[in-house]
């Protein structure tokens, strides 16, 4: 695969991908309009330890912050159920099987009216989605095209001069003063 979207956390481990930055992510809480929390502007990690938890499955989308956050607080999770994908999580939720824990982007108040979504920027911090390639791949056009019109901050000239750096640390500290969008 010539390209990749990911949220790596080793970067250190993967010296032959260039990783660039595209956007920072949070988790929303995501209830029925009946549960206890619908009411809540937002919600404490203490009052979500209260709850079951259905998520994402540890791995995929985030999770390991989930448990950073648990972890931070000293608190444990009740996890009754996992997904890889948000959709499942949210009919978990709709069947009143625990409160969702998913990327805020994966609510939709148009496809999702059954479900009240609640701010957890204060309980999580936000994730950076990355999109990467081998530093060996000869980037062609139509990469180049898809990489800025995925990450408009990434052109053409910012991708070879982040190809030049030597390594991901270095690359890092190029975007270090740029402010990604939030998504």
């Amino acid at each position: 695969m010539p390209i990749l979207l990911s949220r790596p956390r080793a970067l250190h481990l993967y010296d032959d991908l260039v990783m660039l930055p595209c956007y920072h992510w949070n988790r929303s809480i995501v209830v029925t309009p009946e549960h206890p929390l619908a009411s809540r502007g937002s919600v404490t990690i203490e009052e979500l330890a209260q709850y079951p938890l259905v998520t994402y499955t540890f791995g995929f989308t985030g999770r390991s912050e989930l448990d950073t956050a648990f972890n931070r607080a000293g608190l444990t999770p009740r996890i009754v159920f996992t997904a890889t994908d948000a959709d499942v999580i949210k009919t978990y939720v709709r069947l009143g099987l625990g409160v969702g824990v998913i990327a805020s982007m994966a609510v939709d108040p148009v496809s999702d009216p059954d479900l009240v979504k609640l701010n957890a920027n204060g309980i999580f911090s936000h994730s950076t989605t990355k999109i990467g390639f081998r530093r060996s791949t000869f980037l062609r056009s139509y990469m180049y095209d898809f990489i800025q019109r995925f990450a408009p901050h990434l052109t053409r000239d910012v991708v070879d001069t982040a190809v030049a750096l030597r390594s991901n640390e270095d690359i890092e500290a190029m975007f270090k003063d740029i402010k990604l969008p939030e998504k």
